[in-house]
């Protein structure tokens, strides 16, 4: 008996915030301002006469090779070097993919810490920065090609 008479009041109660609702919308409709008479004949585009200016030169695009653009996405400061915050923080997007559920089963710490020692792996001089031939050895493998079946 008790669920009939919550479902009633629910009925009431919703059906009363939908009539505020719809005059409130109403009213807002009725003091809308009224709409803008349609131009008959387009305005006439400006002109500029530029005379004798000259824009500035086009950047040169230069050609890098793939470890270079590689270690530029790295290399946040733009110094010619990779410090190990740079290098991790490019990493926490991997991480959020990593942990597909959301249960944050692997830790950040757990992660970070194959993080370091790939870093320190690559630091041959342990200066605590990656030049770009250290950084060449943090690369993935290449993937196998594909073997044809002709």
């Amino acid at each position: 008996m008790n669920r009939f008479l919550l479902g009633g009041l629910a009925v009431f109660v919703l059906l009363g915030i939908g009539l505020f609702w719809w005059q409130g919308h109403a009213e807002v409709e009725a003091a809308a301002p009224p709409a803008a008479p349609m131009a008959t004949e387009p305005a006439p585009l400006p002109s500029a006469d530029v005379g004798d200016m000259v824009g500035p030169e086009l950047p040169e695009a230069t050609e890098l090779s793939r470890e270079q653009r590689r270690f530029g996405r790295y290399d946040r400061d733009r110094d010619g070097r990779i410090s190990r915050n740079e290098m991790l923080s490019t990493r926490s997007d991997i991480f959020r993919k990593l942990d597909k559920d959301g249960n944050n089963l692997l830790t950040f710490e757990e992660w970070a810490v194959a993080t370091v020692d790939k870093f320190d792996g690559a630091d041959g001089d342990r200066d605590g920065y990656l030049t770009p031939a250290e950084f060449r050895k943090t690369a993935p493998p290449p993937k196998p090609k594909a073997k044809c079946s002709c």
